[in-house]
Protein backbone atom coordinates (compact mmCIF):
# COMPACT_ATOMS: atom_id res chain seq x y z
CA UNK A 1 0.00 0.00 0.00
CA UNK A 2 1.08 3.00 -1.00
CA UNK A 3 0.15 6.54 -1.53
CA UNK A 4 -0.01 10.48 -1.03
CA UNK A 5 -0.79 12.35 2.60
CA UNK A 6 -3.14 14.34 0.39
CA UNK A 7 -5.03 11.74 -0.41
CA UNK A 8 -5.25 9.47 2.82
CA UNK A 9 -3.95 10.70 6.21
CA UNK A 10 -2.15 9.02 8.80
CA UNK A 11 -4.88 8.60 11.00
CA UNK A 12 -6.57 6.41 8.21
CA UNK A 13 -3.80 4.79 7.43
CA UNK A 14 -3.17 3.05 10.91
CA UNK A 15 -6.43 2.70 11.55
CA UNK A 16 -6.54 0.31 8.19
CA UNK A 17 -3.04 -1.82 9.55
CA UNK A 18 -5.05 -2.21 12.72
CA UNK A 19 -7.72 -3.70 11.26
CA UNK A 20 -6.31 -5.93 9.25
CA UNK A 21 -3.79 -6.97 12.10
CA UNK A 22 -1.17 -6.17 9.64
CA UNK A 23 2.63 -6.72 10.46
CA UNK A 24 5.10 -4.44 8.73
CA UNK A 25 7.03 -1.08 8.53
CA UNK A 26 5.47 2.16 7.32
CA UNK A 27 7.79 4.57 6.00
CA UNK A 28 6.94 7.94 5.21
CA UNK A 29 8.19 10.92 3.90
CA UNK A 30 7.36 14.85 4.13
CA UNK A 31 7.89 17.37 1.61
CA UNK A 32 10.17 20.43 2.58
CA UNK A 33 7.47 22.82 3.72
CA UNK A 34 5.98 20.25 5.54
CA UNK A 35 8.77 18.95 7.32
CA UNK A 36 9.58 22.49 8.50
CA UNK A 37 6.17 23.30 10.09
CA UNK A 38 6.53 19.78 11.70
CA UNK A 39 9.66 19.52 13.01
CA UNK A 40 10.71 23.39 13.05
CA UNK A 41 13.79 22.77 11.34
CA UNK A 42 15.92 25.96 10.24
CA UNK A 43 16.26 26.52 6.03
CA UNK A 44 19.37 26.46 3.94
CA UNK A 45 19.13 28.76 1.02
CA UNK A 46 15.45 28.23 1.42
CA UNK A 47 14.79 24.69 1.65
CA UNK A 48 15.05 21.80 3.96
CA UNK A 49 15.56 17.89 3.00
CA UNK A 50 12.92 15.94 3.13
CA UNK A 51 12.49 13.80 6.39
CA UNK A 52 11.29 10.50 6.73
CA UNK A 53 9.66 8.05 9.56
CA UNK A 54 9.49 4.70 10.09
CA UNK A 55 6.61 2.68 12.55
CA UNK A 56 7.16 -0.56 12.83
CA UNK A 57 3.75 -2.55 13.05
CA UNK A 58 3.20 -6.32 14.93
CA UNK A 59 -0.24 -7.61 14.47
CA UNK A 60 -2.12 -3.78 13.91
CA UNK A 61 0.16 -3.10 16.69
CA UNK A 62 2.71 -0.70 16.86
CA UNK A 63 6.44 -1.92 18.49
CA UNK A 64 8.47 1.11 17.22
CA UNK A 65 8.02 4.51 15.40
CA UNK A 66 10.97 7.21 14.81
CA UNK A 67 13.10 9.14 12.09
CA UNK A 68 15.72 7.26 9.63
CA UNK A 69 18.35 9.87 10.17
CA UNK A 70 20.53 7.18 12.40
CA UNK A 71 20.72 9.99 15.36
CA UNK A 72 20.83 9.37 18.95
CA UNK A 73 19.93 13.22 20.43
CA UNK A 74 16.45 11.60 21.23
CA UNK A 75 17.83 8.80 23.04
CA UNK A 76 20.12 10.83 25.19
CA UNK A 77 16.87 13.07 25.93
CA UNK A 78 15.33 10.11 27.30
CA UNK A 79 17.84 8.85 29.27
CA UNK A 80 18.82 12.44 30.96
CA UNK A 81 16.50 11.64 33.46
CA UNK A 82 17.82 8.54 34.31
CA UNK A 83 21.10 9.92 34.61
CA UNK A 84 22.99 7.57 31.58
CA UNK A 85 23.10 9.91 28.67
CA UNK A 86 26.04 9.69 28.15
CA UNK A 87 26.69 5.40 28.58
CA UNK A 88 26.01 5.19 25.07
CA UNK A 89 29.48 5.98 24.03
CA UNK A 90 30.18 3.20 25.89
CA UNK A 91 28.18 0.35 24.64
CA UNK A 92 29.74 -1.47 21.67
CA UNK A 93 27.15 -0.74 18.16
CA UNK A 94 24.71 -3.66 18.97
CA UNK A 95 23.72 -5.98 15.84
CA UNK A 96 19.92 -4.50 15.90
CA UNK A 97 21.21 -1.62 14.97
CA UNK A 98 22.77 -1.79 11.55
CA UNK A 99 19.84 -2.92 10.25
CA UNK A 100 17.30 -1.62 11.66
CA UNK A 101 16.69 1.93 13.87
CA UNK A 102 20.37 2.77 15.78
CA UNK A 103 18.00 4.14 18.26
CA UNK A 104 15.89 1.07 18.80
CA UNK A 105 19.13 -1.06 18.75
CA UNK A 106 20.68 0.84 21.22
CA UNK A 107 18.05 0.53 23.60
CA UNK A 108 18.48 -2.78 23.52
CA UNK A 109 21.88 -3.05 24.46
CA UNK A 110 21.15 -0.56 27.55
CA UNK A 111 18.16 -3.47 28.70
CA UNK A 112 20.78 -6.06 27.58
CA UNK A 113 23.46 -4.50 30.22
CA UNK A 114 20.82 -4.06 32.58
CA UNK A 115 21.22 -0.40 32.87
CA UNK A 116 17.59 0.08 32.12
CA UNK A 117 14.77 -1.63 33.27
CA UNK A 118 11.80 -3.51 31.40
CA UNK A 119 10.09 -0.86 32.52
CA UNK A 120 12.13 2.38 32.16
CA UNK A 121 12.55 0.93 28.53
CA UNK A 122 9.10 0.45 28.19
CA UNK A 123 8.14 4.08 29.13
CA UNK A 124 11.22 5.46 26.93
CA UNK A 125 9.80 3.11 24.16
CA UNK A 126 5.83 4.50 24.83
CA UNK A 127 7.32 8.75 24.83
CA UNK A 128 9.48 7.97 21.50
CA UNK A 129 6.24 6.87 19.64
CA UNK A 130 4.06 9.06 21.21
CA UNK A 131 6.21 11.94 19.68
CA UNK A 132 6.84 10.58 16.65
CA UNK A 133 3.08 9.80 15.63
CA UNK A 134 2.11 13.57 17.27
CA UNK A 135 4.59 14.67 14.33
CA UNK A 136 3.06 12.25 11.65
CA UNK A 137 -0.56 12.70 12.52
CA UNK A 138 0.47 16.64 11.54
CA UNK A 139 1.58 16.22 8.04
CA UNK A 140 -0.73 16.72 5.23
CA UNK A 141 1.89 16.77 2.11
CA UNK A 142 4.58 13.59 1.77
CA UNK A 143 4.24 9.95 0.80
CA UNK A 144 4.37 6.83 2.27
CA UNK A 145 4.74 2.54 1.76
CA UNK A 146 3.55 0.33 3.70
CA UNK A 147 5.05 -2.91 3.20
CA UNK A 148 4.23 -6.54 4.86
CA UNK A 149 7.49 -7.80 6.26
CA UNK A 150 8.37 -9.94 9.32
CA UNK A 151 7.94 -8.04 12.83
CA UNK A 152 10.78 -6.05 14.15
CA UNK A 153 12.64 -8.49 16.48
CA UNK A 154 13.05 -8.37 19.42
CA UNK A 155 9.97 -6.93 20.90
CA UNK A 156 9.69 -5.52 24.59
CA UNK A 157 6.16 -4.06 23.98
CA UNK A 158 3.40 -3.05 21.88
CA UNK A 159 1.53 0.02 21.47
CA UNK A 160 -2.64 0.10 20.27
CA UNK A 161 -3.17 2.36 17.53
CA UNK A 162 -6.89 3.24 18.50
CA UNK A 163 -5.65 4.55 22.07
CA UNK A 164 -2.71 6.31 20.52
CA UNK A 165 -4.53 7.89 17.71
CA UNK A 166 -6.98 9.41 20.54
CA UNK A 167 -4.95 10.30 22.95
CA UNK A 168 -2.64 12.40 20.22
CA UNK A 169 -5.89 14.00 18.58
CA UNK A 170 -7.00 15.24 21.91
CA UNK A 171 -3.23 16.38 22.25
CA UNK A 172 -3.41 17.68 18.70
CA UNK A 173 -6.57 20.10 19.36
CA UNK A 174 -5.11 21.12 22.49
CA UNK A 175 -1.58 22.54 21.04
CA UNK A 176 -3.88 24.76 18.65
CA UNK A 177 -4.43 27.10 21.47
CA UNK A 178 -0.79 28.32 21.61
CA UNK A 179 -0.65 28.96 17.79
CA UNK A 180 0.85 31.12 16.07
CA UNK A 181 2.93 31.99 19.29
CA UNK A 182 4.17 28.51 19.40
CA UNK A 183 4.18 26.89 16.28
CA UNK A 184 6.03 23.67 16.99
CA UNK A 185 7.32 21.52 19.69
CA UNK A 186 10.80 21.56 17.53
CA UNK A 187 11.23 24.96 18.44
CA UNK A 188 14.01 26.02 20.44
CA UNK A 189 12.80 28.82 23.54
CA UNK A 190 15.35 31.20 24.86
CA UNK A 191 14.84 33.69 27.21
CA UNK A 192 14.42 37.50 25.65
CA UNK A 193 16.07 39.42 28.51
CA UNK A 194 18.20 38.05 31.02
CA UNK A 195 17.47 40.52 33.46
CA UNK A 196 13.78 39.90 33.69
CA UNK A 197 14.53 36.37 35.12
CA UNK A 198 14.73 37.36 38.99
CA UNK A 199 11.26 38.93 38.63
CA UNK A 200 8.89 37.54 36.35
CA UNK A 201 8.88 34.12 36.78
CA UNK A 202 6.80 32.16 38.99
CA UNK A 203 6.71 29.16 40.58
CA UNK A 204 9.78 26.09 41.01
CA UNK A 205 8.50 24.19 37.91
CA UNK A 206 8.80 26.99 36.33
CA UNK A 207 12.53 28.09 37.56
CA UNK A 208 13.38 24.09 36.36
CA UNK A 209 12.55 24.95 32.59
CA UNK A 210 14.91 27.87 32.49
CA UNK A 211 17.28 25.60 33.26
CA UNK A 212 17.00 24.91 29.18
CA UNK A 213 16.12 28.30 28.03
CA UNK A 214 18.82 28.37 25.77
CA UNK A 215 17.83 28.46 22.29
CA UNK A 216 19.58 24.96 21.61
CA UNK A 217 17.25 22.55 23.44
CA UNK A 218 13.77 22.39 21.91
CA UNK A 219 10.34 21.96 23.91
CA UNK A 220 10.01 18.37 22.87
CA UNK A 221 13.92 18.05 23.98
CA UNK A 222 12.79 19.42 27.48
CA UNK A 223 9.84 17.40 27.57
CA UNK A 224 11.51 14.13 27.47
CA UNK A 225 14.14 15.90 30.71
CA UNK A 226 11.16 16.27 32.78
CA UNK A 227 8.91 13.11 31.54
CA UNK A 228 5.97 15.75 30.38
CA UNK A 229 4.89 15.97 26.97
CA UNK A 230 5.32 18.18 25.09
CA UNK A 231 1.46 20.07 25.38
CA UNK A 232 2.33 20.35 29.05
CA UNK A 233 5.89 22.14 28.71
CA UNK A 234 4.53 24.33 26.11
CA UNK A 235 1.33 25.24 28.15
CA UNK A 236 4.12 26.07 30.87
CA UNK A 237 5.60 28.89 28.67
CA UNK A 238 3.04 30.28 26.82
CA UNK A 239 2.20 32.89 29.15
CA UNK A 240 5.67 34.23 28.71
CA UNK A 241 5.87 33.73 25.20
CA UNK A 242 3.04 35.94 24.80
CA UNK A 243 4.13 38.44 26.94
CA UNK A 244 7.74 38.51 25.03
CA UNK A 245 9.61 37.66 27.81
CA UNK A 246 10.21 33.84 25.89
CA UNK A 247 11.41 34.08 22.20
CA UNK A 248 11.00 30.78 19.41
CA UNK A 249 12.63 31.31 16.36
CA UNK A 250 9.49 31.62 13.63
CA UNK A 251 9.08 29.23 11.47
CA UNK A 252 8.35 30.34 7.65
CA UNK A 253 5.81 28.29 5.79
CA UNK A 254 6.47 28.13 2.35
CA UNK A 255 4.29 25.68 -0.11
CA UNK A 256 6.43 23.25 -1.67
CA UNK A 257 6.36 22.46 -5.65
CA UNK A 258 4.63 19.43 -6.13
CA UNK A 259 4.23 17.93 -9.28
CA UNK A 260 0.84 17.16 -10.94
CA UNK A 261 0.07 13.54 -10.21
CA UNK A 262 0.05 11.22 -12.93
CA UNK A 263 -3.54 10.50 -14.47
CA UNK A 264 -4.45 7.20 -14.81
CA UNK A 265 -6.97 7.48 -17.32
CA UNK A 266 -8.42 10.36 -18.95
CA UNK A 267 -12.05 10.11 -18.75
CA UNK A 268 -15.18 11.97 -20.31
CA UNK A 269 -17.56 10.10 -19.31
CA UNK A 270 -18.78 9.86 -15.16
CA UNK A 271 -16.88 6.91 -13.13
CA UNK A 272 -18.76 5.30 -10.58
CA UNK A 273 -16.97 2.55 -8.47
CA UNK A 274 -19.56 -0.24 -6.58
CA UNK A 275 -17.92 -1.92 -3.03
CA UNK A 276 -20.16 -4.70 -2.61
CA UNK A 277 -19.01 -8.37 -1.19
CA UNK A 278 -21.93 -9.97 -3.34
CA UNK A 279 -20.48 -10.72 -6.91
CA UNK A 280 -24.48 -10.67 -7.76
CA UNK A 281 -24.97 -6.83 -7.04
CA UNK A 282 -21.49 -5.95 -8.69
CA UNK A 283 -22.04 -7.77 -12.23
CA UNK A 284 -25.80 -6.26 -11.97
CA UNK A 285 -24.66 -2.94 -11.08
CA UNK A 286 -21.77 -2.42 -13.73
CA UNK A 287 -23.91 -3.98 -16.71
CA UNK A 288 -26.62 -1.34 -16.33
CA UNK A 289 -24.39 2.04 -15.77
CA UNK A 290 -22.06 0.20 -18.56
CA UNK A 291 -25.23 0.14 -20.94
CA UNK A 292 -25.88 3.90 -19.91
CA UNK A 293 -22.66 5.14 -21.05
CA UNK A 294 -20.83 5.27 -17.44
CA UNK A 295 -17.64 3.78 -16.67
CA UNK A 296 -18.12 1.41 -13.68
CA UNK A 297 -15.78 -0.40 -11.87
CA UNK A 298 -16.92 -3.27 -9.03
CA UNK A 299 -14.95 -3.92 -5.89
CA UNK A 300 -15.64 -6.87 -3.47
CA UNK A 301 -12.76 -6.44 -0.93
CA UNK A 302 -13.45 -3.48 1.25
CA UNK A 303 -9.98 -3.28 2.67
CA UNK A 304 -8.81 -3.28 -0.74
CA UNK A 305 -11.19 -1.35 -2.42
CA UNK A 306 -9.53 1.80 0.02
CA UNK A 307 -6.28 2.02 -1.96
CA UNK A 308 -7.49 1.38 -5.08
CA UNK A 309 -10.50 4.06 -4.72
CA UNK A 310 -7.37 6.73 -4.32
CA UNK A 311 -6.32 5.15 -7.60
CA UNK A 312 -9.56 5.33 -9.47
CA UNK A 313 -10.88 9.11 -8.16
CA UNK A 314 -14.48 7.89 -8.89
CA UNK A 315 -17.05 10.84 -9.57
CA UNK A 316 -19.48 8.30 -6.98
CA UNK A 317 -19.35 5.72 -4.76
CA UNK A 318 -21.60 2.78 -4.16
CA UNK A 319 -21.18 1.31 -0.79
CA UNK A 320 -22.85 -1.58 0.79
CA UNK A 321 -22.97 -1.26 4.24
CA UNK A 322 -22.77 -5.18 5.42
CA UNK A 323 -19.27 -6.57 4.56
CA UNK A 324 -16.87 -8.40 5.96
CA UNK A 325 -13.49 -7.25 7.45
CA UNK A 326 -14.40 -3.51 7.26
CA UNK A 327 -18.10 -2.52 7.32
CA UNK A 328 -19.45 0.52 4.86
CA UNK A 329 -19.89 2.79 7.74
CA UNK A 330 -15.85 2.76 8.81
CA UNK A 331 -15.05 2.68 4.84
CA UNK A 332 -17.39 5.51 4.29
CA UNK A 333 -16.30 7.55 7.39
CA UNK A 334 -12.19 6.86 6.23
CA UNK A 335 -12.90 8.01 2.98
CA UNK A 336 -14.37 11.40 4.24
CA UNK A 337 -11.08 11.81 6.62
CA UNK A 338 -9.31 12.85 3.10
CA UNK A 339 -9.28 15.48 1.19
CA UNK A 340 -9.83 13.70 -2.21
CA UNK A 341 -13.28 12.63 -0.87
CA UNK A 342 -14.34 15.12 1.32
CA UNK A 343 -17.25 15.97 -1.89
CA UNK A 344 -17.21 12.79 -3.48
CA UNK A 345 -20.81 11.63 -3.37
CA UNK A 346 -21.00 8.69 -1.42
CA UNK A 347 -24.31 6.24 -1.74
CA UNK A 348 -24.75 3.58 1.20
CA UNK A 349 -26.40 0.09 -0.16
CA UNK A 350 -28.45 -1.77 2.14
CA UNK A 351 -30.63 -4.55 2.73
CA UNK A 352 -32.49 -2.61 5.55
CA UNK A 353 -34.84 0.74 5.44
CA UNK A 354 -34.77 1.46 8.89
CA UNK A 355 -34.30 5.09 10.89
CA UNK A 356 -31.66 3.67 12.62
CA UNK A 357 -29.84 2.66 9.43
CA UNK A 358 -30.32 5.80 7.80
CA UNK A 359 -29.03 7.86 11.00
CA UNK A 360 -25.76 6.11 11.30
CA UNK A 361 -25.04 6.76 7.35
CA UNK A 362 -25.71 9.93 7.38
CA UNK A 363 -23.07 9.90 10.94
CA UNK A 364 -20.86 8.03 8.73
CA UNK A 365 -20.19 10.61 6.14
CA UNK A 366 -22.64 9.23 3.55
CA UNK A 367 -24.84 11.26 0.60
CA UNK A 368 -27.74 9.03 0.42
CA UNK A 369 -29.07 5.45 0.71
CA UNK A 370 -30.60 2.59 -1.66
CA UNK A 371 -32.38 0.27 -0.41
CA UNK A 372 -31.54 -4.14 -1.61
CA UNK A 373 -33.36 -4.95 -4.22
CA UNK A 374 -33.57 -2.00 -6.33
CA UNK A 375 -34.42 -1.77 -9.95
CA UNK A 376 -32.71 -0.01 -12.61
CA UNK A 377 -34.62 2.83 -13.40
CA UNK A 378 -34.07 3.84 -9.21
CA UNK A 379 -30.59 3.11 -9.72
CA UNK A 380 -30.30 5.54 -12.56
CA UNK A 381 -32.19 7.81 -11.30
CA UNK A 382 -29.88 7.87 -7.76
CA UNK A 383 -26.58 8.10 -10.20
CA UNK A 384 -28.08 11.07 -13.00
CA UNK A 385 -29.14 13.08 -9.65
CA UNK A 386 -25.48 13.12 -8.56
CA UNK A 387 -23.30 12.71 -11.77
CA UNK A 388 -25.53 13.66 -14.34
CA UNK A 389 -26.45 11.79 -17.65
CA UNK A 390 -23.76 8.66 -19.13
CA UNK A 391 -23.03 8.62 -22.64
CA UNK A 392 -24.45 5.73 -24.15
CA UNK A 393 -23.15 6.12 -27.79
CA UNK A 394 -19.37 6.88 -26.76
CA UNK A 395 -17.13 3.94 -27.44
CA UNK A 396 -16.95 0.83 -25.43
CA UNK A 397 -14.71 1.94 -22.40
CA UNK A 398 -12.08 1.19 -21.63
CA UNK A 399 -11.77 -1.23 -18.82
CA UNK A 400 -7.89 -1.62 -18.77
CA UNK A 401 -7.10 0.66 -15.68
CA UNK A 402 -9.67 -1.03 -13.27
CA UNK A 403 -8.52 -4.88 -14.74
CA UNK A 404 -4.65 -3.72 -14.32
CA UNK A 405 -5.44 -2.72 -10.71
CA UNK A 406 -7.40 -5.51 -9.93
CA UNK A 407 -4.84 -7.84 -10.88
CA UNK A 408 -2.24 -6.22 -9.01
CA UNK A 409 -4.00 -6.55 -5.71
CA UNK A 410 -5.46 -10.52 -6.30
CA UNK A 411 -1.75 -11.29 -7.46
CA UNK A 412 0.11 -8.80 -5.66
CA UNK A 413 2.63 -7.87 -8.65
CA UNK A 414 2.04 -4.26 -8.55
CA UNK A 415 3.55 -1.45 -6.77
CA UNK A 416 1.02 -1.34 -4.05
CA UNK A 417 1.73 -5.12 -1.90
CA UNK A 418 -1.96 -6.35 -1.23
CA UNK A 419 -3.65 -7.19 2.17
CA UNK A 420 -3.64 -10.60 3.13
Amino acid sequence: MQGQLAEIDIRSILQLIELGQRTGDLYVEAYPAATALSTGESRIDGETAPQSWLVFLLNGQIVYAGTTDGNLERLKGYLHRYELENTLDTLDVPSIATFNSPEYGYLWALLENHLLTPQQGRTILQGMVHETLFDLLSLHQGSFVFKLAAGLSPQLTTFEISSLVATLTTQSQAWKQFYPHIQSPHQCPMIADQPLQDKDWNGDKTSRLLTWMDGNTSIQQIARYLNRNAVTVAKGIYPYVRQGLIQLPPIAPTMPDTEASEEWHATQVPRIVCVDDSLTIRQTVEKILDDQGYEATSLGNPLRALSLLFQLKPNLILCDIAMPELEGYQLCAMLRQSTAFRQTPIVMLTGKDGFIDRVKARMAGATDYLTKPFGTQELLTLVEKYVGLGNPSRPRPDHLLADAIKDDLELGTGPMPPFR
